[in-house]
C-alpha cells in the first residue's frame, strides 16, 4: 500500500503538488499525454530542477498562451472532465476536488454551488494542477494521503475580488477541521488549490500516520523565493503491517471469509504461510451472507510472522481485509529421535511435560517413504517403529 506524507512546512500550492509528485517518479511525458486527454488548449507544462535554500526540488508550472480566459462555472469544468478520456480514477479524485472549492466559494459569497464563477481556480494553469495531481496519483499507486499541519503564511493577497487576508476567504473555509499555523512569512503559502487537494483526499493530518516507513523523499518547488525553503516535502512510503501484532514470543490467530475463491488456489496459498512461517494453517467450511457457502481460512502465527502472513493473504486471495485475533498458547517440550529399524531410519517426534512423556509420534513422511520403498504397508512400519520405542511408552503409561 503505497501512501503519500505531505509535510507543508512551507504551504501548499496546486504547481508544488505536482512538482512533488514529478520528483516522485511521474515522468512529465505522461503527465503530459493525459492532460492531453481534457479538452484545453493553447499552454505548455513547465518542469525544470530548482534549488530552495539549498534544496533541490522540482519546479512544475503552466505557461498559458491566451491572455484571457473565461470565468468558467462548476458545471463547465465537471462536463471538461467528464467527457474527458481520463480513468474513473482520475476523473473521481479531479472532482472531489472541484467539489470542495465549490463548496467553499459558495459558502463565502451565499450563492448556491451551481451560480459559482471559478475566477483563479477555474483558469487552464488551476485545472492542470488538480487533474495533474489525481494522475500522479495514479501513476505512482498512491492509495493513501496524509498531510501534517498547514503553514498558511500571512498578510494580504491580490485576489479578482480585490486584497484578502490570508488565508483568503475559500482558503479558510476549506481549513475548516485541519490544523494550520503561520510564523511570520508575509506571504500567501497556501492557494485555494493546495488546500482543496488536502481537504479533499487527506486521510489524516498531524504526524505520520503508525508505522510508516519511508522510501523516498521528493520536493515540489514554489515560485517565490522566501525566507524559509518554499518547498513541498512528500514523504513517499507505506505501511507496516503491525498493528495488533504484539510482542514477538507472542501467538496470533489471522482468519478471512472467502467465498470467491477458485478452489485450487487454497492448497498453493496454505503451501506460501507455512513457507513464511505459520505454525498451523486450516480451512473451515462456512455459510457467509445471502446463504453462499464459503470458506474459512485460519492461521496461527507468531506474533512477528503477522505482516508476511497478512500480505499473502491479500495478495493471493481475493480477500479484502483479515481480522488479527491474540491467541493464548501453551505447548510441550518438543523433541526429535533417530529410531533405527530394519528399513532405515525413522524419525520420532516425543513430546514432553515437566520431563514426562506425553506423546511419541513417527514423522509420516519417513514411514510413507520405507513403506512406498519397500512395498511395505504403512502401518507396518508405524507399528514397528513405536514398538522400539518401547521404553519410553511404558513411561508415558506410568
Amino acid at each position: 500500500m503505497t501512501i503519500a506524507y505531505l509535510d507543508c512546512f512551507s504551504g501548499i500550492s496546486g504547481n508544488m503538488m505536482v512538482g512533488a509528485l514529478l520528483d516522485a517518479g511521474m515522468p512529465l511525458e505522461y503527465l503530459e499525454a493525459e492532460l492531453k486527454k481534457l479538452a484545453l488548449s493553447s499552454y505548455k507544462l513547465i518542469d525544470k530542477e530548482v534549488s530552495k535554500n539549498g534544496i533541490r526540488a522540482r519546479y512544475f508550472n503552466v505557461d498559458v498562451n491566451k491572455w484571457f480566459q473565461p470565468a468558467r462555472n462548476f458545471n463547465d469544468i465537471r462536463l471538461i472532465i467528464e467527457d474527458s478520456l481520463l480513468s474513473d480514477q482520475v476523473k473521481k479524485h479531479s472532482l472531489a476536488i472541484f467539489s470542495r472549492l465549490a463548496a467553499a466559494e459558495a459558502k463565502v459569497h451565499g450563492v448556491a454551488v451551481d451560480k459559482i464563477h471559478f475566477h483563479e481556480v477555474g483558469a487552464i494553469d488551476s485545472i492542470v494542477d488538480i487533474v495533474g495531481t489525481a494522475i500522479g496519483l495514479e501513476y505512482l499507486g498512491i492509495v493513501e494521503i496524509y498531510a501534517s499541519a498547514l503553514h498558511v503564511g500571512s498578510g494580504y493577497v491580490k485576489c479578482s475580488h480585490g486584497l484578502m487576508p490570508v488565508p483568503a476567504p475559500a482558503t479558510a473555509e476549506l481549513l475548516t477541521g485541519i490544523p494550520f499555523y503561520a510564523e511570520g512569512i508575509k506571504k500567501e503559502l497556501v492557494t485555494p488549490t493546495g488546500a482543496a487537494i488536502v481537504a479533499a483526499l487527506a486521510k489524516g493530518f498531524g504526524s505520520p500516520p503508525a508505522h510508516f516507513i519511508t522510501r523516498k523523499v521528493c520536493y515540489g518547488s514554489g515560485s517565490r523565493d522566501i525566507d524559509i525553503p518554499n518547498v513541498l516535502r512528500l514523504y513517499l512510503g507505506d505501511k507496516e503491517l503491525r498493528n495488533n501484532l504484539g510482542a514477538a514470543g507472542e501467538t496470533k490467530i489471522i482468519e478471512t471469509n472467502i467465498d470467491d475463491l477458485n478452489p485450487q488456489v487454497y492448497g498453493y496459498v496454505m503451501e506460501r504461510l507455512f513457507a513464511a512461517g505459520a505454525h498451523e494453517v486450516y480451512l473451515t467450511s462456512i455459510l457467509m451472507k445471502k446463504n453462499r457457502p464459503g470458506t474459512k481460512i485460519t492461521v496461527m502465527a507468531a506474533a512477528g510472522k503477522v505482516s508476511d502472513i497478512v500480505q499473502i493473504l491479500l495478495a493471493e486471495t481475493s480477500t479484502l481485509g483479515v481480522r488479527i485475533l491474540g491467541c493464548e498458547t501453551t505447548h510441550i517440550d518438543v523433541s526429535m529421535l533417530n529410531i533405527e529399524t530394519e528399513w532405515g531410519t525413522v524419525k520420532v517426534k516425543v513430546g514432553k511435560l515437566n520431563d514426562k512423556v506425553m506423546n511419541i509420534a513417527p514423522e509420516f513422511e519417513d514411514c510413507k517413504t520405507i513403506a512406498v520403498k519397500h512395498k511395505i504397508p504403512l502401518k507396518t512400519i508405524h507399528l514397528q517403529v513405536l514398538r522400539s520405542c518401547g521404553p519410553m511408552l511404558d513411561l508415558m503409561l506410568k
